[in-house]
C-alpha cells in the first residue's frame, strides 16, 4: 500500500481501520496474558489444581513458541488473511475452553490453544505492518504496537482481580471476545487485499519440527520434575532434557548455552533476567493471595507497579542512549540487573517474613520492574548491533523466542517445586520460597553473564 499524501499518518482514513484493529488485537492478547497473573491463584484453587499452578503460564508460553514458529514459516504460503483468521479462531477456541473449564486439565488445554493463537496473531500483526504501511509510517505503528501493552499492564491485573473477587474469574476470559470480534471486523478487509509471494514449501521448515520437539521435551522435563520424588519422575526429567537440548541449541544463536562473549552472552543474560521477572511476579501474587490471604485485586497492584516502573525505566534508558550514542548500553544492562537483584531479595523478604505485605511487595516490584526496564530494551539494541546485513530478522526471532521460552521454563520449574513441597507435606509457602530462590539464582547468573556482553 502507498500513501496518497506526504503527511499521511497511521490514523488517516486510509489506515485508520487497520491501525485500530491491530492495536485492539495486541491489547486484547496483552490483557489476557497479564490478567492471568492476578487470577491464576484463584482459578487454581477453585479447580483444585494448585499443584499445577506453573502450568497455567508454561502451557501458554510454550504453545506461543509453536504458534509463532509455525505461522511465521507458513504465512507466505497461506497469505495474511487466512493466517490471521486461523490464528484468531485458535485463540478464541482457547478462550472458550478456559472460560468453561470444570477442571484444571481442561483449563490447561484452553491455555495451550490461547498460547498458540497469541503467538500466531502477533506474527500476523508484524507481517501486516510490513505489507500495510509505507516505510515512513512503520516506526509509528510499531511504537503504538509497543504502547498497546502499557494500558493492559497498568489496569488489566487490577480489573481482572476485581472481576475474580466480586463476580467470577470466568468473566476475565469471556470479556475479551467482543474486543477480538471488533479487531477482526476492522483488520480482515485490509488483510484480504494484501498479496504475498506464495511459496509451495515453507522456508526453514525444520524449525517447526525443532519447536515441536522443544515443546515436548520441556513438557516432559517439567512433568518429571514435579514427580521427581519417584523413579518415574526422574526418568521423565532425563528424557525431557535429552529431547530439548538439540532443538534449544538449534533455535538459539551458536554459543548461547555456553554464554560465549558477544551476542550469545547477550541472549543468555536476557533469558535469565526475563525468566526471573515473569516467575517472580507470578509467585509473588500467589504468595500474597494464598499465604497472606490478600484479595486478588490488591495483589494485582504489584503487577501494575512493575509495569509502571518498567515503562519509566525504558523511557529513561532511551534518553540516555541518545545522550551517549549507545556507548553506555553494556553498563545499563548490568545496572538494571543489579536493581532486579535488590527487587528479588525484597520479594523473598516480603513473602518469607510474617510482617511482609502488599507495601513491601509493591516496593520490591518497583525495583524489579525498573531493572528490567533498563536491561530489556538495551539487550535488544545490543543484540541487533551484532546483526550482519540480512540477519536482523533472525536475531529478532531469537529475542522473541528467548522471551517466551525462558519464563515458560522458569515458571514451570517453580510450579514443580511447589508440587514437590506439597507431596512432601512441606506446605505451599516452602514451595513458593523455593521457586523465588530459584529466580534469585537466575538473576545472579544473568548479572554474572552480563559482564561478557560486548556492545
Amino acid at each position: 500500500m502507498e500513501t496518497t499524501s506526504e503527511n499521511a499518518g497511521v490514523f488517516d482514513a486510509k489506515y485508520r481501520a487497520l491501525t485500530i484493529g491491530i492495536i485492539l488485537a495486541v491489547t486484547t492478547v496483552a490483557f489476557e496474558g497479564l490478567a492471568l497473573v492476578t487470577i491464576a491463584p484463584t482459578l487454581a484453587q477453585q479447580l483444585d489444581g494448585l499443584h499445577l499452578f506453573g502450568w497455567i503460564f508454561s502451557a501458554f508460553l510454550l504453545a506461543q513458541i509453536l504458534g509463532t514458529m509455525i505461522i511465521g514459516q507458513r504465512i507466505n504460503r497461506m497469505g495474511v488473511f487466512a493466517s490471521f483468521g486461523i490464528s484468531i479462531f485458535i485463540f478464541v477456541t482457547g478462550i472458550v475452553i478456559a472460560a468453561a473449564s470444570v477442571n484444571m486439565m481442561m483449563l490447561l488445554a484452553g491455555r495451550v490453544f490461547q498460547g498458540f493463537g497469541a503467538g500466531a496473531i502477533i506474527t500476523c500483526v508484524y507481517y501486516s505492518i510490513t505489507l500495510g504501511y509505507p516505510d515512513k509510517l512503520r516506526s509509528k505503528i510499531l511504537a503504538l504496537f509497543s504502547g498497546a501493552y502499557i494500558l493492559p499492564a497498568l489496569i488489566g491485573p487490577y480489573i481482572a482481580g476485581l472481576i475474580a473477587e466480586y463476580v467470577s474469574w470466568r468473566f476475565v476470559f469471556w470479556m475479551v471476545l467482543p474486543f477480538i470480534g471488533l479487531a477482526v471486523l476492522l483488520t480482515l478487509p485490509a488483510f484480504r487485499k494484501f498479496t504475498v509471494r506464495r511459496d509451495s514449501t515453507p522456508k526453514n521448515s525444520r524449525k517447526e519440527g525443532y519447536a515441536l520437539l522443544l515443546t515436548i521435551g520441556t513438557g516432559l522435563l517439567l512433568v518429571g520434575l514435579s514427580l521427581v520424588t519417584n523413579w518415574n519422575g526422574i526418568l521423565l526429567s532425563v528424557a525431557g532434557l535429552v529431547i530439548l537440548i538439540k532443538p534449544l541449541r538449534t533455535l538459539l544463536p551458536e554459543g548461547t548455552l555456553r554464554a560465549r562473549a558477544g551476542l550469545p552472552a547477550t541472549i543468555a543474560s536476557r533469558g535469565f533476567f526475563v525468566a526471573c521477572y515473569n516467575a517472580t511476579e507470578s509467585y509473588a501474587v500467589l504468595a500474597l493471595t494464598d499465604v497472606k490471604k490478600l484479595p486478588a485485586d490488591l495483589a494485582g497492584l504489584i503487577v501494575a507497579a512493575g509495569a509502571l516502573s518498567w515503562s519509566t525505566a525504558a523511557w529513561l534508558q532511551s534518553r540516555y542512549d541518545i545522550k551517549d550514542h549507545g556507548k553506555g548500553r553494556k553498563k545499563r544492562v548490568t545496572i538494571g540487573i543489579g536493581f532486579m537483584i535488590i527487587g528479588v531479595l525484597s520479594v523473598l523478604l516480603a513473602v518469607g517474613l510474617p510482617a511482609g505485605g502488599i507495601g513491601f511487595a509493591v516496593l520490591s516490584q518497583l525495583f524489579t520492574g525498573f531493572g528490567i526496564g533498563l536491561a530489556h530494551p538495551t539487550t535488544g539494541a545490543i543484540a541487533l548491533q551484532h546483526a550482519k546485513a540480512g540477519e536482523e530478522g533472525e536475531i529478532s526471532a531469537s529475542l522473541q523466542f528467548t522471551d517466551a521460552f525462558s519464563p515458560g521454563l522458569s515458571i514451570g520449574i517453580g510450579g514443580a517445586l511447589i508440587a514437590i513441597s506439597q507431596s512432601l507435606d512441606l506446605g505451599i509457602l516452602t514451595g513458593i520460597l523455593l521457586a523465588l530462590s530459584l529466580q534469585f539464582i537466575f538473576v545472579l547468573l544473568s548479572f554474572t553473564i552480563s559482564f561478557r556482553i560486548k556492545d
